[in-house]
C-alpha cells in the first residue's frame, strides 16, 4: 500500500521515515568527529559526505511535508488525549530536519566556502557574509535540541510498544 491508511503509514511514509532516520544516524556521527578533533576513522571516512548528505535531507524534508499534506484526512488517528503533543513533537522534529541543512548552508556561505553537494555547487565560494555566518552558527545548538527531539521521539515510540503495548510503532514497520 502506498498511500497512508488510518490503521498503518503506507510504503512511501515508511520509506521516508527510515531513509531519513538512517540519514540522520549518519549526520550524527559528525559529534564523535568534533570530540576526537577528527583524528578517528569515523571523522576520516563518513564525515567527508555530511554537507552532501545534509543537502539530502534538505530535499527529503521538503518532499515529506508535501506527502504528509496530501495524506492528511488518511494518517493514522492519534489518542486524543495525546493529539496535540504528538503534533507539536513532530512539528519539531520537521523543523529541526528543515533548520538543521539551512543553518549548515548559512554557516558554509556566510564564511565564504560555498556549498558543494555530491559533487555539484550549490552555491559558490565567496567573500565572508556577516549575517548568514550569525545565523549559521546556530547550526550547533539546533544539532543537540535536534538530537534531544529525536532520543524523545525514539523514546515515546518504545514506550508505546513496551509499556503501553499498543500498535504505534508497528504501524511504521
Amino acid at each position: 500500500m502506498i498511500n497512508d491508511s488510518k490503521q498503518r503509514y503506507g510504503s512511501v511514509s515508511k520509506f521516508l521515515h527510515w531513509g531519513m532516520a538512517l540519514l540522520v544516524i549518519w549526520q550524527l556521527l559528525k559529534f564523535g568527529d568534533r570530540i576526537t578533533e577528527g583524528e578517528h576513522w569515523v571523522g576520516q571516512t563518513l564525515v567527508p559526505f555530511h554537507i552532501s548528505i545534509g543537502s539530502l535531507i534538505l530535499v527529503l524534508i521538503v518532499v515529506r511535508l508535501f506527502w504528509a499534506a496530501s495524506q492528511r484526512g488518511q494518517r493514522p488517528e492519534q489518542d486524543p488525549a495525546m493529539a496535540t503533543l504528538v503534533k507539536a513533537g513532530h512539528g519539531l522534529l520537521y523543523l529541526g530536519l528543515f533548520l538543521m541543512p539551512v543553518t549548515g548552508m548559512l554557516f558554509m556561505v556566510g564564511n565564504g566556502y560555498g556549498v558543494s553537494a555530491f559533487g555539484v555547487d550549490i552555491f559558490a565560494k565567496g567573500d565572508e557574509i556577516a549575517w548568514a555566518a550569525t545565523l549559521g552558527q546556530l547550526h550547533s545548538p539546533l544539532a543537540w535540541a535536534l538530537t534531544a527531539l529525536i532520543v524523545g521521539h525514539i523514546g515515546m515510540a518504545l514506550i508505546h510498544h513496551f509499556v503501553k503495548r499498543d500498535d504505534t510503532l508497528k504501524r511504521m514497520l
